[in-house]
């Protein structure tokens, strides 16, 4: 069956119909070429976003670990004014001094000595967030200064959420000591920077000094609940389980300013530190066979050797 073209009218509209519906298709097509370019535009922009915010949260501390928030502040290397200050304390001023106000006795005890290569060893167990630790810190640098040599001491704080926050002192953390007479080793177990509640991990016990400080960091060779720090055993003959003052002595006052008092026998932070000091060396020479003589005979360390007789 054959058809007729249509009219001149009807192609012309038909030819507009067609035109129209061209027209139409261009438009969806550009819209949707849109649509795609703005999808992909804003994917750009959320991944931008991201990668900013990340940056900045790492730059900031938050985040460490476990995804949790971070505070605490990092140990730094002392000041070399802070290290004279806190190893060369004169002797005169530690004589004056004598005992002054130091509370804690170091407490005699009956176990193996605790020696190294044929020397007592002074085992120290902290940890940097610890307040009472930051306390001890002082004189048990003050007190091995007499029998040798310190380095690499770090300057640190307590933990700005325990009590008496931030307290300035200096961390065993990386540090080295040589001596003639006495081997030293210090244990930060766990940092300043509090991470998901906990305290992040530091240093770690060798298994011998483990023992040691299972064994004897608990009744009846210290009055403190098992596993209190600071632990202090010197030489197997003597141990101190908490701070020998109280850690408000040092309140309010910078590392500086601490380390600056030790040489006036007046000033309530050497009554304390450097009480303590000759507390620890009367220990100490008691272990080392009382060497050397010039250390171990000075009238300071000789008051303390007579508290520790009281003991």
């Amino acid at each position: 069956m054959s058809g007729r073209r249509p009219s001149g009218k009807a192609a012309a509209r038909e030819r507009a119909l067609r035109l129209r519906a061209e027209l139409l298709r261009a438009d969806r097509l550009r819209a949707e070429r849109r649509r795609r370019v703005m999808v992909a535009a804003s994917a750009i922009g959320i991944v931008v976003v991201v990668i900013l915010a990340l940056v900045i949260v790492k730059a900031s501390g938050l985040g460490d670990g476990d995804g949790g928030g971070t505070t605490g502040a990092a140990s730094t290397q002392a000041s070399a004014q802070v290290i004279r200050d806190v190893t060369s304390v004169p002797p005169a001023t530690l004589d004056k001094v004598g005992v002054g106000t130091a509370k804690a006795i170091p407490k005699r005890i009956d176990a193996p000595p605790l020696t190294v290569d044929g020397k007592p060893k002074v085992l120290y167990v902290g940890a940097d967030f610890c307040p009472f630790c930051a306390a001890e810190r002082w004189p048990v640098v003050v007190a091995p200064s007499r029998f040798g040599t310190w380095s690499s001491l770090s300057a640190t704080t307590s933990a700005s959420e325990d009590v008496y926050p931030n307290t300035e002192t200096l961390s065993f953390h990386g540090a080295s000591y040589t001596s003639t007479y006495v081997v030293f080793t210090g244990v930060e177990t766990r940092d300043n920077k509090l991470v998901n509640g906990q305290y992040e991990p530091l240093d770690k016990l060798s298994a011998a000094d483990q023992k040691v400080f299972d064994t004897y960091d608990r009744p009846p060779y210290t009055n403190g609940s098992p596993g209190s720090i600071p632990f202090i055993d010197i030489g197997g003959g003597y141990v101190i389980s908490g701070a020998s003052y109280s850690p408000e002595t040092l309140a309010g006052h910078s590392r500086e300013e601490i380390a600056a008092a030790l040489a006036d026998p007046s000033n309530p932070i050497a009554q304390a530190v450097d009480g303590a000091a000759n507390l620890i060396t009367a220990a100490i020479c008691e272990v080392t066979g009382s060497k050397p003589a010039n250390v171990c005979t000075a009238p300071g360390v000789k008051v303390a050797a007579a508290r520790l007789a009281k003991a």
